[in-house]
């Protein structure tokens, strides 16, 4: 699958690795997405990478969980009257815990790439307004996320969360 050069996808690595980082698969994905969703051409999507301290503090400072997660997404604000007719959607920001991707990879005996694309998909259906927060969400955006998922060729089952009275949702834990 090629990528599709009509999306502004940007990655920055703001800790120190020596992973080789699938940033053409994990583009692709982005884009996958988009175009499923009739995204206007052009529209960006940041992915930042990060260490398990500086997703563990935006955890804590936006969801007020104090432990790192996978991803979080960051949607841009869009003001209502765009300031120029000429500029470029931004869909928003996705910012992803690598050592933390790494070991969820490690546990479930996934490939790292196949798992970095799966916090792509999953960040970016939540740019896109998909949420898992009860369970008929949740079913149209797992729905969603395995045709992704198969689309890139990612050999990953995510399985569905268990509800109940927790109103801070499924993903309190991560």
């Amino acid at each position: 699958m090629t990528t599709d050069s009509s999306y502004d996808i940007n990655f920055q690595v703001n800790l120190e690795t020596d992973l080789a980082l699938p940033l053409v698969r994990m583009q692709q994905a982005i884009e996958w997405l988009l175009r499923e969703h009739d995204e206007t051409a052009g529209t960006g999507v940041s992915v930042v990478f990060v260490d398990d301290d500086e997703i563990r503090k935006l955890n804590q400072q936006f969801r007020q969980v104090n432990t790192p997660t996978d991803v979080l997404s960051f949607p841009a604000d869009v003001p209502l009257i765009p300031e120029d007719e000429d500029s470029e959607p931004y869909l928003g920001d996705l910012v992803l815990g690598l050592p933390y991707i790494q070991r969820q990879a490690q546990s479930e005996n996934h490939s790292l790439s196949d798992e970095l694309v799966l916090a792509v998909i999953h960040g970016t259906l939540h740019l896109l307004d998909y949420d898992h927060n009860n369970a008929a969400n949740q079913a149209e955006m797992w729905s969603v996320q395995a045709e992704a998922l198969q689309a890139m060729g990612a050999a990953i089952t995510v399985p569905l969360f268990t509800f109940d009275d927790d109103p801070s949702g499924p993903d309190r834990g991560k």
